[in-house]
Protein backbone atom coordinates (compact mmCIF):
# COMPACT_ATOMS: atom_id res chain seq x y z
CA UNK A 1 0.00 0.00 0.00
CA UNK A 2 1.24 3.49 -0.71
CA UNK A 3 1.91 6.06 1.60
CA UNK A 4 -1.02 8.29 0.13
CA UNK A 5 -3.17 5.64 0.48
CA UNK A 6 -2.64 5.00 3.95
CA UNK A 7 -2.76 8.57 4.46
CA UNK A 8 -6.31 8.84 2.78
CA UNK A 9 -7.63 6.12 4.84
CA UNK A 10 -6.26 7.25 8.35
CA UNK A 11 -8.45 10.32 7.44
CA UNK A 12 -11.32 8.62 6.16
CA UNK A 13 -11.17 6.58 9.47
CA UNK A 14 -11.81 10.22 11.50
CA UNK A 15 -15.19 10.42 9.68
CA UNK A 16 -18.81 9.85 10.68
CA UNK A 17 -19.56 5.85 9.48
CA UNK A 18 -22.28 7.19 7.35
CA UNK A 19 -19.81 9.91 5.46
CA UNK A 20 -16.96 6.60 5.33
CA UNK A 21 -19.50 4.43 3.83
CA UNK A 22 -20.40 6.83 1.28
CA UNK A 23 -16.93 7.77 0.14
CA UNK A 24 -16.38 3.86 -0.07
CA UNK A 25 -18.92 3.67 -2.36
CA UNK A 26 -17.99 6.60 -4.69
CA UNK A 27 -13.92 4.76 -4.21
CA UNK A 28 -15.16 1.42 -5.63
CA UNK A 29 -17.34 2.88 -8.50
CA UNK A 30 -13.88 4.79 -9.27
CA UNK A 31 -11.94 1.46 -8.90
CA UNK A 32 -14.64 -0.01 -11.20
CA UNK A 33 -14.82 2.68 -13.71
CA UNK A 34 -10.66 2.69 -14.09
CA UNK A 35 -10.46 -0.77 -14.96
CA UNK A 36 -12.67 -0.90 -17.07
CA UNK A 37 -13.23 1.29 -20.01
CA UNK A 38 -16.57 -0.41 -21.91
CA UNK A 39 -19.04 1.92 -22.43
CA UNK A 40 -17.12 4.88 -21.16
CA UNK A 41 -17.39 8.02 -23.81
CA UNK A 42 -13.94 10.31 -24.41
CA UNK A 43 -15.21 12.70 -22.06
CA UNK A 44 -16.00 10.68 -18.98
CA UNK A 45 -12.61 8.48 -19.69
CA UNK A 46 -10.78 11.67 -19.96
CA UNK A 47 -12.58 13.18 -16.21
CA UNK A 48 -11.54 9.75 -14.60
CA UNK A 49 -7.24 10.46 -15.74
CA UNK A 50 -7.73 13.92 -13.97
CA UNK A 51 -9.01 12.43 -11.06
CA UNK A 52 -6.48 9.82 -10.59
CA UNK A 53 -3.93 12.41 -11.33
CA UNK A 54 -5.53 15.08 -8.96
CA UNK A 55 -4.98 12.19 -6.29
CA UNK A 56 -1.45 11.21 -7.43
CA UNK A 57 -0.73 14.67 -6.79
CA UNK A 58 -2.51 14.56 -3.18
CA UNK A 59 -4.92 17.11 -4.34
CA UNK A 60 -8.19 15.81 -2.02
CA UNK A 61 -11.19 17.92 -1.02
CA UNK A 62 -11.32 19.06 2.51
CA UNK A 63 -13.84 17.56 5.26
CA UNK A 64 -15.67 20.75 5.02
CA UNK A 65 -16.16 20.35 1.28
CA UNK A 66 -17.00 16.52 1.34
CA UNK A 67 -19.73 17.31 4.14
CA UNK A 68 -21.00 19.97 2.07
CA UNK A 69 -21.53 17.59 -1.24
CA UNK A 70 -23.46 15.03 0.93
CA UNK A 71 -25.44 18.04 2.94
CA UNK A 72 -24.32 16.65 6.09
CA UNK A 73 -22.71 19.27 9.10
CA UNK A 74 -18.84 18.26 9.53
CA UNK A 75 -19.61 16.35 12.62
Amino acid sequence: MTRLLETAIERLRELPDEVQDDLAGALMSLMNLAHSDEGLDEETRLAIAEALDQADRGEFASDIEIAAVFGRPLV
